[in-house]
């Protein structure tokens, strides 16, 4: 400890000066592993079909475009644009995305001296006696005061790059955050468009359920006709009956499973289900979104899973390099500079001007293996972290062919559906062109448009599973495929 007396100041500034020389040069090093991303083996194509090259992963890249616009409905926009303000789920995670920003400017800290300032006073009798008569005086035994204005500082350089190491974990960590705000967002955007395209298509059903239950009444009220004029027999009016209590039963679950739909979709854009309302639409035309022939790895590198176990690794990576750092010897540098006194008046005097500089070094000997321990656990900390790193983008691989491969076998189907529905179609024109001929019956011409009202919902049903999987498909390639 060096005191403020002008004969030791000359001497002591040349080994500060070196000491802190020889600190800036320390201060250069940084122990632990650089981090290099871990590595994966990538397809070349995907299976079902659709061609893509490699691309580097990028943390920024998890920001996701408007694909909703590509459906051209106001209404399902004007949802999307509502969840992303009012929904609770983002809003917790952007509130987790400013802790971890906070994190990093704490880390940052670190590197950054603290000063501190005091001002105090004390006053109390002296050990050799005391004074009863309460005034100050100049015995050895009297009342002794004292006054002091002291500015402090002190630093631990970051000699082995300890702060550094946790500084660039906390950036990784935020980066990691800001791709699960990312995901979060893209979650509950394509939750909105599914729930969304699930209600029309329920819409859908529902009209097309009503017509159905409308001509199946007809028919029952036929056939009991038939049955009392004795031309049709009981088993005939039981299936008629059974037909009809079939779809009623059928468009209680549509009702209920788009009420279902609207209640979710309420809780997604943040009001209670009491407040919100969504009018029918059954002539509601579904849109494909068609991805291009070739899609890029960055669209699928840019997912927001995948950027968020890529950073975690590159935190826990940094982390090792924090824990090494405990092996090595850590400085502080202290200083203080100030006035102390016996009394306030003249306290900022020269001859009261005091001052302190002190580098000390310190070094842990023996911690019963408590350093190494947690080296090892951050080692494995991290190969944990690249483990589930190389396990999401594996996940998201699977992810994309199942839902490219969905999508093409929905297409066929609904190829083969359209097929059928023309096919009925014209065999509903030609009963109809029979029953104005006189040569088929009325009843005839109603169980032929059953059989269309059907094949138009089996059409419609797949049309509508191709779109709400095109949401699939765009969710698991990262938010979209336009050109990054």
């Amino acid at each position: 400890m060096l005191n403020g007396k002008p004969h030791s100041r000359a001497g002591s500034l040349p080994q500060l000066f070196a000491v802190f020389i020889f600190t800036v040069f320390l201060s250069g090093c940084m122990v632990g592993p650089d981090y290099q991303k871990p590595a994966i083996e990538l397809p070349m194509s995907f299976k079902e079909g659709t061609q893509w090259q490699r691309a580097v992963a990028n943390p920024q890249g998890a920001l996701d475009s408007q694909w909703w616009l590509d459906y051209h409905d106001p209404i399902l926009t004007d949802l999307v644009q509502r969840s992303a303000k009012a929904n609770q789920s983002i809003i917790a995670a952007e509130a987790a995305y400013r802790l971890a920003q906070a994190q990093v400017a704490s880390s940052r800290a670190g590197l950054w001296p603290t000063v501190g300032v005091g001002l105090s006073g004390s006053r109390g009798v002296g050990a050799s006696g005391s004074n009863t008569s309460g005034v100050a005086g100049g015995g050895s035994g009297g009342v002794e005061q004292s006054v002091s204005a002291i500015l402090s500082a002190s630093w631990e350089p970051d000699l082995w790059g300890a702060v550094r190491r946790s500084i660039e974990s906390s950036q990784a960590s935020a980066q990691g955050s800001d791709a699960l705000l990312a995901g979060v967002r893209l979650s509950i955007s394509a939750s909105v468009a599914s729930n969304y395209l699930g209600l029309r298509q329920l819409d859908i059903d529902i009209g097309l359920l009503e017509q159905q239950q409308r001509i199946n009444l007809q028919l029952l009220n036929m056939i009991q006709v038939d049955f009392v004029q004795g031309t049709a027999s009981n088993d005939q009016l039981l299936v008629a009956q059974d037909q009809l209590t079939t779809v009623v039963a059928a468009l209680q679950t549509a009702e209920r499973s788009r009420e279902q739909f609207e209640h979710a979709l309420a809780v997604l854009v943040g009001v209670a289900p009491a407040d919100f309302t969504l009018p029918p639409k059954s002539a509601y035309t579904f849109v494909l979104p068609i991805p291009p022939l070739a899609l890029p790895s960055a669209l699928l590198q840019r997912r927001p899973d995948v950027v968020a176990a890529e950073r975690s690794a590159a935190a826990a990576n940094a982390r090792i390099g924090v824990a090494e750092a405990a092996f090595f010897p850590t400085l502080d540098l202290t200083a203080e500079v100030g006035f102390r006194g016996t009394a306030l008046g003249g306290l900022f005097s020269l001859p009261n001007r005091i001052w302190t500089l002190g580098p000390a070094l310190a070094e842990t000997l023996f911690d019963g293996g408590a350093r190494e321990a947690a080296v090892q656990q951050a080692r494995a900390s991290y190969d944990q972290d690249a483990a589930n790193y190389r396990g999401t983008v594996l996940g998201a691989l699977q992810n994309v062919e199942d839902n490219l491969s969905a999508i093409n076998h929905l297409q066929r189907q609904a190829e083969a559906f359209d097929q059928i529905y023309q096919r009925n179609q014209q065999l509903f024109g030609s009963q109809e062109a029979q029953k104005r001929a006189g040569t088929v019956s009325q009843q005839a011409v109603l169980t032929q448009q059953l059989v269309l009202l059907q094949a138009e919902q089996s059409l419609r049903d797949t049309q509508g599973a191709l779109s709400q999987g095109s949401v699939a498909l765009i969710q698991s390639l990262g938010g979209g495929w336009q050109t990054l």
